[in-house]
């Protein structure tokens, strides 16, 4: 995606919405004079400001005024007030983009009123090195073009993908949570290393890449994680007596259940 003439407003920059804002700036999505970004105070603002040299404030009010785009970067029990208050200043075919997680298109729709298009995007945090990975779905007014422009706009970040909102709290399960549970595995295999005599800045290293480039494998080659474990797994080798252990411990239900965990603790926050 090049640049683009539309003019984006971030309210409520905070850590993804950074993120967000830096990716858009270093793919030359935005040029600095097209963003608005907002934050609680001023001396935030002053900062962010100076380091990324946009325009910032603390208004959320006047931040909104011409933009095309309107990205909610706010927390999600705020998410429905702020909507409220902007409205009224939100330029006719203005695009909302929601980050809040569990908050629903609906609540956001009749928030704002009218028949505004609304996206529900779940990012997570490898965004910040572009190596994210972001869900949406749509809004009922919004159109395919406003759905590929979104989709585009969070490519910068990583890969994007589109689903029913049926299934954003299932998103936040697995790719939401999902990092945390990776570092937990990578964690472990280097303390794994270390235990087998390896210095643990090099455990750590050989951990990392190597869940790097599994995962690059399964993107890239399209092979079945299975078909790709088979590759390594030699007759009578070391490998199969490695996953004999993960079987016989549990790895897999356990990973299992702590994505389902996540799920459901997202659709109780959602209200569901």
């Amino acid at each position: 995606m090049g640049s683009t003439d539309k003019r984006i407003a971030v309210l409520g920059t905070g850590k993804m919405g950074g993120i967000l804002l830096q990716a858009f700036l270093k793919q030359g999505l935005f040029s600095p004079e097209q963003i608005t970004a907002t934050v609680a105070h001023p001396e935030r603002a002053a900062s962010l400001s100076s380091e990324l040299g946009i325009k910032v404030t603390t208004d959320n009010l006047a931040a909104v005024e011409g933009a095309d785009i309107v990205l909610l970067g706010v927390k999600p029990l705020q998410i429905e007030e702020l909507a409220r208050r902007v409205a009224p200043r939100l330029k006719p075919g203005a695009m909302v983009l929601s980050i809040a997680a569990s908050t629903k298109l609906q609540a956001i729709e009749e928030a704002l009123g009218g028949e505004v298009a609304v996206i529900r995007a779940m990012p997570n945090t490898p965004a910040k090195l572009g190596a994210g990975v972001t869900a949406l779905c749509r809004g009922r007014w919004v159109t395919e073009e406003q759905l590929s422009f979104a989709s585009q706009l969070f490519q910068a970040v990583g890969l994007s993908v589109v689903v029913d909102e049926k299934h954003m709290d299932a998103v936040t399960g697995l790719s939401g949570s999902g990092p945390a549970f990776i570092y937990i595995i990578i964690e472990a295999l280097a303390e794994a290393g270390v235990n087998v005599g390896l210095p643990r800045d090099i455990a750590t290293k050989l951990a990392a890449q190597t869940t790097y480039g599994a995962a690059k494998m399964v993107l890239e080659t399209g092979s079945h994680p299975a078909v790709l474990k088979d590759e390594v797994t030699t007759p009578a080798g070391c490998t199969v007596d490695g996953i004999l252990e993960l079987e016989a411990g549990g790895l897999r239900i356990t990973l299992l259940k702590a994505v389902k965990r996540a799920a459901e603790r997202a659709r109780q926050l959602a209200g569901n």
